[in-house]
């Protein structure tokens, strides 16, 4: 290899790497989920379970990507028979929201939940000794689900998920656990 074929070679190098270095995901620029609701190790306070009152945990969210339309949420778990129980699933909230406040039934729309096949959030009941893991996802998306523009019970986690796959830009995601 002659001299200017190697200087080229260090050229494209080092520029492959001052991109890789550069990329579009920075730590500050990344989309990120919290809970002002949880306690050390992120467990779920009991107000937010069936042990207390029940209610929605409050939610907030920060830098999301760009071209965000709008935002869904869902909070599922796998249980160690394995499955899935969903008990919160929320579609059609608005780009410009940042947070969900506790015990909130008014930003976008709300499905079914496993638990007991209603509408809106059920609070975790875990069963059998252990700690449980719950997981909240929000997720970013490009265009508006193609779902009801109105609550509904017959929304379920499989139709929510299909009904954003094609839309979402990026998710984050925040980890809840819970012991009885």
């Amino acid at each position: 290899m002659n001299l200017a074929s190697r200087i080229t070679l260090a050229f494209v190098a080092a520029m492959v790497a001052a991109v890789a270095l550069s990329g579009p995901a920075r730590a500050s620029d990344t989309f990120t989920l919290t809970s002002p609701g949880l306690g050390a190790g992120n467990a779920l306070a009991a107000r937010y379970t069936c042990d207390g009152a029940g209610t929605s945990p409050p939610l907030s969210w920060a830098n999301p990507p760009k071209g965000t339309k709008g935002y869904a949420v869902v909070m599922d778990h796998v249980p160690p028979d394995g499955g899935h129980h969903w008990y919160w699933l929320n579609w059609g909230i608005p780009s410009k929201t940042r947070a969900i406040p506790a015990n909130s039934a008014k930003v976008g729309y709300l499905g079914g939940n496993s638990v007991n096949k209603d509408i809106g959030y059920a609070p975790p009941c875990s069963q059998g000794p252990g700690s449980k893991t719950y997981t909240i996802t929000v997720f970013a998306l490009s265009g508006t689900p193609n779902l009801p523009k109105k609550s509904s019970a017959a929304i379920n986690r499989d139709a929510l998920l299909s009904a954003i796959s094609s839309i979402t830009i990026t998710k984050a995601a925040l980890d809840v656990t819970y012991t009885r």
